[in-house]
């Protein structure tokens, strides 16, 4: 087992990694807008690209790309969200389309609205 962390990103606040390897799989753990630069007022896109942005700095941080991730879960702070979200992601993956889950919340930590975790495979 390998903990990633980004030389790009700031070391998480909580007990946890920002991604785990095993098994020939990166595991990204929940990841939300980064508070230094995106306010949890922020425009949904503006909060989905940050996450997207976090989440590719870990992706290379583990020696994978978006075209490697397996599987998406999404959380989204309501599920009116979930068409831009969908054209969002559509963006950042192109023709790759990793398993998805869309989970529409309650609340996240925050106040943010969407938060990302995902499986990649390592090549």
């Amino acid at each position: 087992m390998e903990f990633i962390q980004s030389n790009e990103l700031p070391v998480p606040a909580g007990h946890y990694s920002q991604a785990v390897a095993a098994g020939g799989l990166v595991f990204l753990s929940g990841i939300l807008p980064a508070r230094d630069s995106v306010p949890a007022d922020a425009l949904f896109e503006a909060q989905c690209d940050s996450v997207f942005d976090q989440c590719e700095k870990v992706l290379r941080a583990a020696g994978c790309g978006f075209q490697d991730v397996v599987q998406c879960t999404a959380y989204l702070a309501d599920v009116e969200y979930w068409p831009a979200f969908n054209n969002i992601y559509a963006g950042v993956f192109g023709e790759h389309k990793p398993a998805r889950a869309v989970v529409p919340v309650p609340a996240l930590h925050h106040g943010f609205l969407v938060e990302i975790q995902l499986v990649a495979r390592r090549p």
